[in-house]
Formats: C-alpha cells, structure tokens, sequence
C-alpha cells in the first residue's frame, strides 16, 4: 500500500468514526429532549453520586470544599442562560456537588467522639434511654455518660452496654452506675466488608461492651423536656414487651409480634430470624414500608368509611382529605412507638407524601414523589444512601412505580371488563406480579450486602403479605387501641394466630431443599454498573430504557470475576482462614468459624459451610497446609506462608516464608513480608492473594482512609527489615 492510499483509508474510517459519533449525538440529544419531564428524576441520582464521592475518599476532605464547588458551579449555571448542553453538565455537576455537601455537613455535625482502643473494666455512668429485650438479656443505650479514668472531652455522648439475663435491667430514663468491659464498634471483618463502626458513628455510638453485674439505680437531673417525651415512649414500648410475654407465652409468637407492635427485633430467637431471612420474609419483621403503609392506609379507609356513613358531613366535607390526614397522624404516631430508626423515618416521610398528594388533589403514586422522598433524605442522613435498608426499599418502590406505568392501562382494561371472577384472577396476577418485580428489583442489593438469594421469597410473600395485610395488622391497630382500657388480650391472641402462621411458613420454606442461594461478595464497581443500569431502566419511558440492560448483566457477572483471597485475618488476629484446595475456606479453630467475623467470611465467600480446621499437629487432607505446635506453614500459588503460633518458630520462618503472620509483634525478620501486632492493630483485617509468585495485600485500615468514624490508624512504612518498626 502507498503513503497517499494509507492516508486515504485513515482520512476514510476518521470520518466515518465521526459521522457516526455525530449521528449518536444527535439521536441522544433526540431522546433526551422527547423526554425532558423526566429530567428531573435524575435529581437523587446526582446527589447519590455526590455522596459516594464523599465517602470514597481516603481522607476527610476540607469542610467547605463541598460548598465551596457547589457555589462556583451554581454561578457558572446562572450564567450558562439558555445554552442547553453546557447547562445540563453543570446542573448533573451542582447536584454531585450538593450531595457531597450535604455528605459532608452531617458528618461534621456528628461531633461526639468514639474510644479507639479496649478500656477494660471501667465505671460507667449514664442515663438509660433505650432498653431493647436480647434473647440472653437486655441492651442498655446510655446516654449522659461518663465514664472513669476517660476525660470528658474524649468521653462518647452514647454507650451501648448487653446485660445478661442474670441481672436486672434498670427502670427507662434512670440514671444508673455499672461496672463494663467497654471497647470500640466492630471495624469491618474483610476489606469491603460491612463498616459497623461507621454506622455507630452517625447513630452516635460511641462504644459497645458487656455489664459485669446488676447496674445500681442513682440519683441524677431530670430529664429534658425532650428526653421526658422519648422516654415516655419508651416505658410504652416496655409495656407491649409484657403485654406480648404474659399474653403470648410461646416465645416465637411473642416476640415477632412484639416487633410488629414496638419496632424491636433483637429479642427473635436466632433461628427463628434465619427462618425469615431464608425464607425471603424478613422485611415483615423491620418497620419499614409495608407497616407503616399499612397503618396509615388502614386508619385513612377506616376514617373515610366512618365519615361517609354521616350523609351531611360526607357531602359537605372533603371527608377523603380529613382521611388522608389522619392517616398521617397515624403513620406519625406509629413512628414515635416503634422508635425513629432510620428505615421507619424513611418509610413515614415516603407515607406521609403519598397522604399528602392526596389532601392536594395529585396522583399519590409517583416516580416524583418517590423522588422528593429520596431527595429529603439523601439531603438530612445521606449515610443511609450505603445501607441496604435504603437501597432495597427504593429499589422496590421504583420498580413496582415503572411497572404499573406500562401495566396499567392493560390492567385497567381488564379491570373494566371481567367479573368477580376476573377481578381475584387479577387480584392473584397483581400479587404476584409484585412479588416478582419487588423480589429482582432488591435482587443486587440482597446479593451484596448480604450474599444470598431466598429462591422461594416470590412463593413465600404472596402468602405472608396478605396474611399480614389483611389479618396480622388490623389486630396490631386494635392492640393500640384497646391497651388504655386493659382489654388488649382480645386483639392480641389473634394477632398472635396471624403470627404464628407466618412464623410457620418461615420455617416451612427455610427448610425447603435450596431455599437459600450463597454467592461470593459482589464488586462495588459490579454493584454501581447495576445501580446505573436499573436506574437507566426504571427512569426513561422510551425503548432506549433498554440499554440498561447491558450494565445490569455485566455487573451481575462481576461475582464471578471477583478472586477469592487464599488467606484472612482478623484484626485482632484471633481467626485466621486458609483456602483449600476444594476452593472452601479453613479456620484456625471451629469457634473462629462460628463467630461474627467468620461468618462474615464464609458468606461473602459464596458459603454457609466452614471446611475442615487446621490440623493441631499433622498435614490437612489437601496438603496445603502443615502445623506443630509453634505454628503451621500454608503453601499455595507457589509461595510459603508462617502462621505463628510461638515466638520460638520465628527464627526459622523468616527463612522459609514469603509471608510471615504473627499476633505478637515481629523485629528482625529480612526477607518476607511481615504482618504482626502493629500491622494488625493499626491496619485491621488482611486479605492476602497468592499468585504465581506474587503476594497481594489488602487491609481494612488504608480502604477505610482516614475518616472520623475510622478509630484505627494506619501503620507506619514497614521497616529495613521488612517489619513493621512498631508503635509510632
């Protein structure tokens, strides 16, 4: 080919590349403006990305940094005028820009500080606010606190404190003094792992622990104004805690229906919530949309039925509006039983927009309405925007929005046009159709946050819904409302039947074979692609929603793409897991597997079941892995790996190893790399690959950054030695 012809072709395919980048401009542009209502729409998702940036972030950015973009951006917005392009880029960059202020304004105002270290047995004490029944006890949340040996200005605002059954829980709102091991929130188990210290942080946690006896009752102020209030909820919540007890006496039956009734999960017994969780129910045990929809949508048809039975207030009066605001004050006042948790604050406002739609005369069922409640939200505690509760609930409500927009005129045809016996087929097809669509919808968030997938929820919620729609709730208003005058038994026993059923149908479909699919830990950028792509799908009207279908299935297929580390250890470095050649994981010990942090392990590994432990002196059954009594040796992907168990075993392992692991801290070791007590302690839980030569390290402390709610700090550059040089 000749100089001129290579220059042709070139010439050739440059200008078809840009005839056809200007062709897909142009049918984009097309799109976009044939359907500029739903533009706004978009409002939540610019704030979400906002919000993700801020939390990404490896350190605490400067607190008017946000604020500072937001306004330059909104200048350059006002002086764009009418230029379509330019502006709608700055608009999508203001709202990024809002929402990492908004991420970033309730972060500082969330001063109260949070202990980074044990502190043994200390002296607390503090105000008992919230008193929540634990199957082996109770949990105390103080407040008002202080605590020995600890300055005030380091002393957290709340404490949590677990009180064995053997001791006697404190009356609510008494002040108390206790003797408690106290120690900081749980760091994540694994890199990318669930942040339980961040989430005590914004719920103003400043330190978990255990009681070592019965707290005694002091003397102490009173109560604000304010806190009186709280607590006297408080003391009604009690009051329905043994209402459910006396009148309940099987202890699955009382304490889901004490659930129902004050907003209380932690007293289920273990194996009844993973009957639910198993079985796809377990969104009936949190307060959140179905009940507060429930009690609000009960108590507005019962009051308009009532008004409309007196003739001349029905013709008179917008009886429907009077309804709707009642229902309001219904979905309030439930909010102040079951206590303000995160997912019921979001349901009420979600609840009371829909009642509000309908005392001004709009359609209640909106995606804008569902995005003014995301946008109110993500604006006041933009930290739930990470937290499942949030994403699966909104998940599910746009999904059920964006299908009955295409259903319903052909629902409305055949609701027109059948009889009684067309309309329960229908009444059949629409439960189900909801269950489906609820079910994929909160699919990507089940699978991430929690790694299953209950294969028989869609079967399981068409029958537990309307039992608690139509039978379980209605009992549950009636509780409340018969309480005053001590005649509560009549409603709570068929309450209790309701719940009974629905326990039973838990556990009949928990033990079905295959009830619960395990998949390995989905990738963030896998979850975003599917966030991205589902929005692009639930938001667009056209056919070109479609197109969100191909980052769905792409982020569905990172699970598969995501390696496994052949080695996890704990922050402490107490567990320890291995990976067998079967591709399981192994632990140090079977309690290390039982725990909290395996747990975690053995789900975001795709599993339920733990391998073999390591052998105490001997080889395991795949040969990866020798131990004597000072420590084992775990060989794979052409590496060595020491697992100390002695001191003495360190001389030669610095030899032998590539890696060397060690609880105590580790001086004078050239050669391998090292993770002992300081990298432990400063970096958290290890995740470390083994390939073809290479190790590969993550820790929890450097992917967390140097955030408020990080209580751990990051470990110094290792030493000359390749060990860590030890405390700073």
């Amino acid at each position: 080919m000749t100089e001129r012809s290579f220059d042709d072709s070139v010439q050739h395919y440059t200008t078809a590349v840009r005839d056809f980048a200007v062709r897909l401009a142009v049918d984009l542009a097309g799109r976009l403006a044939a359907e500029r209502e739903r533009w706004e729409l978009w409002l939540p998702v610019g704030l979400g990305f906002g919000i993700a940036l801020y939390f990404a972030l490896p350190v605490e950015p400067a607190l008017g940094l946000g604020a500072e973009v937001a306004a330059t951006l909104a200048v350059l917005t006002l002086a764009m005028g009418r230029q379509p392009a330019r502006l709608g880029a700055l608009l999508v960059l203001l709202t990024g820009a809002l929402g990492f202020t908004a991420a970033q304004l309730r972060t500082w105002s969330q001063t109260a500080p949070m202990i980074g270290r044990e502190l043994g047995i200390v002296t607390v004490t503090g105000r008992a606010i919230i008193t929540e029944s634990m199957p082996d006890g109770v949990r105390l949340t103080l407040s008002e606190v202080t605590i020995d040996r600890l300055p005030a200005e380091a002393t957290p605002d709340q404490v949590r404190i677990g009180l064995k059954s053997r001791y006697t829980a404190p009356p609510p709102g008494s002040m108390i003094r206790v003797r408690a091991m106290l120690h900081p929130s749980a760091a994540p188990a694994e890199p990318g792992a669930y942040d339980f210290q961040r989430q005590a942080f914004f719920d103003g946690n400043g330190a978990v622990g255990s009681a070592l006896g019965t707290p005694t009752v002091i003397e102490g102020p009173p109560p604000s104004t304010w806190r009186g209030l709280m607590l006297q909820m408080e003391a009604l919540r009690a009051a329905l805690h043994q209402r459910c007890v006396e009148v309940l006496p099987d202890r699955a039956t009382s304490t889901v229906t004490e659930a129902l009734l004050n907003g209380e999960q932690t007293a289920i017994p273990q194996d009844v919530m993973n009957d639910y969780r198993y079985s796809g129910l377990a969104h009936l045990l949190s307060i959140s949309g179905l009940h507060i929809a429930l009690v609000a949508g009960l108590v507005y048809f019962l009051v308009r039925a009532l008004l409309a039975l007196i003739e001349p207030v029905a013709l008179r009066y917008p009886i429907k509006k009077w309804a709707a605001l009642t229902g309001l004050l219904a979905a309030f006042a439930y909010l102040a039983l079951v206590g303000p948790a995160a997912p019921t604050l979001r349901s009420v406002l979600s609840t009371g927009t829909v009642m509000i739609a309908i005392m001004t005369d709009r359609n209640p069922i909106s995606m804008r309405l569902l995005m003014v409640s995301a946008v109110v939200i993500m604006a006041y505690t933009p930290e739930q925007m990470l937290g499942p509760s949030f994403q699966m609930s909104f998940a599910a409500v746009g999904a059920l929005i964006a299908t009955y927009e295409v259903a319903n005129p052909w629902l409305h045809r055949w609701r027109t046009s059948t009889g009684a016996a067309g309309q329960a087929v229908l009444y059949l097809a629409g439960s189900m159709l909801t269950s489906v669509v609820a079910t994929v919808a909160t699919l990507p968030f089940s699978l991430y946050h929690f790694q299953q997938m209950a294969l028989y929820g869609v079967l399981s919620n068409m029958i537990a819904v309307p039992l608690t729609t139509f039978w379980v709730m209605p009992w549950a208003l009636a509780v409340y409302g018969l309480m005053p005058f001590g005649l509560d038994a009549w409603a709570l026993v068929p309450m209790g039947w309701g719940v009974a059923a629905c326990n039973w149908l838990a556990h009949i479909t928990a033990a079905l074979p295959g009830s619960v699919l395990w998949v390995p830990a989905m990738p963030v950028p896998g979850l975003a692609a599917i966030v991205l792509g589902g929005l692009w799908l639930l938001l667009w009207l056209g056919r070109w929603r479609l197109w969100g279908l191909v980052p769905i299935f792409l982020g569905f297929a990172s699970i598969l793409a995501a390696p496994h580390p052949d080695l996890l250890v704990s922050g402490d470095g107490s567990a320890m897991a291995v990976r067998t050649a079967d591709g399981g994981l192994s632990f140090n010990d079977v309690k290390a597997g039982t725990r909290l942090i395996g747990q975690t392990w053995l789900h975001r590994d795709g599993t339920n079941q733990a391998a073999e432990p390591w052998p105490a002196d001997g080889r395991s059954n795949d040969g990866r892995l020798s131990c004597d009594a000072l420590g084992c040796l775990y060989r794979a992907g052409g590496l060595t790996v020491a697992l100390v168990r002695d001191r003495p075993a360190l001389e030669e392992d610095c030899d032998i190893a590539d890696l060397v692991v060690a609880v105590e801290p580790v001086h004078h070791c050239p050669g391998p790399t090292i993770i002992d007590f300081w990298s432990l302690r400063h970096n958290g839980a290890h995740a470390i690959w083994l390939t073809d030569g290479k190790i590969t390290l993550r820790a929890v402390g450097p992917e967390r950054g140097r955030r408020p709610w990080n209580t751990q700090r990051e470990s110094p550059a290792p030493g000359p030695d390749g060990g860590y040089t030890g405390e700073p």
